[in-house]
């Protein structure tokens, strides 16, 4: 082979990862007022491993490894920022048909454990969220529920705040074809022996109109009318008002959302 043809063969593979480059390199820039923040990002694959690079204007470094699938079902992901060396994060991800599990751990001294999971049907599920400082010997975080759901009924139970608020809610789809539902939700806080309910309801007067409302037990009133004057653009009027203080003025709200 001639050196002019290796010569090419260079500059051809040299101009395919200019391109390649070219094609995972994106750029951010936002300006408030005198300050002018940005980012450039980059994202390299080789077979199933996916590392993602950012560097902002601060000189941060962020780094992302995705590992996906080393074992059926199984992803790991290692990320950290430099030069905060206390933000090493290692995860590890197992999806099942009947089961999901995340569980992280911090690479420092002292690090922070969390868990989350659940697992069960579409029927029936049963989950929970937990986080351990290492540093402190407490639960940080410490979340549990289940569910119950079928065609038209969906009912759960949950223990959040480290077993302090106990909620339960329910919802009931009551005619599909006007799209008219029930719903209520019962809360208890043990730490200050409150009781907060929650009742509503929903109704569609047209395909594309619908309205919904609510009601508390501590007197407060809300309801809204929302239009859908376009494909998945939605014009929306709200109101609230506290029956229990009917001297102050009624809370109204507007809102347009637009979606290409």
């Amino acid at each position: 082979m001639s050196r002019c043809s290796c010569r090419h063969m260079v500059l051809l593979h040299s101009l395919r990862m200019v391109r390649f480059l070219l094609q995972t390199l994106t750029s951010t820039g936002t300006k408030k007022g005198e300050l002018f923040l940005a980012d450039v990002n980059t994202q390299l694959k080789n077979k199933n491993i996916t590392t993602d690079i950012k560097v902002d204007t601060s000189s941060n470094l962020f780094t992302t490894i995705t590992v996906d699938e080393p074992a059926p079902g199984l992803k790991s992901i290692f990320s950290f920022k430099v030069p905060d060396q206390r933000s090493g994060k290692i995860e590890l991800q197992y999806l099942h048909e009947h089961a999901g599990i995340s569980s992280s751990i911090g690479l420092t001294a002292n690090p922070i454990v969390t868990f989350s999971g659940v697992i069960g049907t579409s029927a029936l599920a049963l989950g929970t969220d937990v986080s351990f400082d290492t540093k402190s010997g407490d639960f940080a975080k410490c979340n549990a529920g289940l569910s119950f759901s079928n065609a038209d009924l969906i009912a759960s139970l949950t223990v959040n705040d480290k077993g302090d608020t106990l909620a339960a809610s329910y919802y009931h789809l009551v005619n599909g074809l006007t799209n008219t539902a029930v719903g209520a939700e019962f809360t208890h806080r043990f730490s200050t022996n409150e009781n907060t309910i929650t009742v509503g309801t929903q109704h569609a007067l047209d395909p594309l109109t619908s309205v919904k409302a609510r009601v508390t037990n501590a007197g407060k009133v809300s309801a809204l009318i929302q239009h859908e004057w376009r494909p998945r653009s939605l014009f929306t009027i709200s109101g609230e008002v506290d029956s229990k203080s009917i001297d102050k003025s009624a809370k109204v709200g507007l809102a347009l959302a637009l979606k290409p």
